[in-house]
């Protein structure tokens, strides 16, 4: 049984080696950002659901201004290698620190529209640049 096992580790450590080095950098920048989210307790975007409470750790990758029914509305893309969210917050037309490529942790309720997760006024914590 032991034999099995250490062939079945051996072979596990091949695919992995193998898929690393087919894998776009892109998709290894995922998979990293995907470990790190998992490593430090938060949970992925891919497994939230509609109305759950969640606390997520990403990069985001665009700010956009999007007015919703006459009042302005700052949009951000959270990214952490297993999805995406919406994040969005009324009534805002800016807010410091909230630009591509920064991290940020953020808790909230996930709603789900036509298939896109979004996030309404989360509460957010700016990780340092650089981390």
């Amino acid at each position: 049984m032991s034999g099995d096992t250490s062939r079945s580790t051996r072979t596990g450590m091949w695919r992995r080696a193998l898929s690393r080095l087919t894998s776009s950098q892109d998709d290894l920048e995922a998979a990293e950002l995907q470990d790190d989210v998992l490593e430090a307790g938060y949970d992925p975007i891919h497994g939230c659901a509609d109305r759950e409470l969640v606390q997520l750790r990403g990069t985001i990758k665009t700010v956009t201004l999007r007015p919703r029914a006459g009042t302005p509305a700052l949009e951000a893309e959270l990214y952490d290698g297993s999805g995406k969210v919406a994040l969005v917050w009324l009534g805002r037309r800016r807010i410091a620190g909230i630009e591509p490529g920064r991290n940020i942790i953020v808790r909230g309720r996930i709603a789900v529209h036509d298939d896109r997760r979004i996030m309404y006024n989360p509460r957010y914590e700016l990780r340092p640049l650089g981390e």
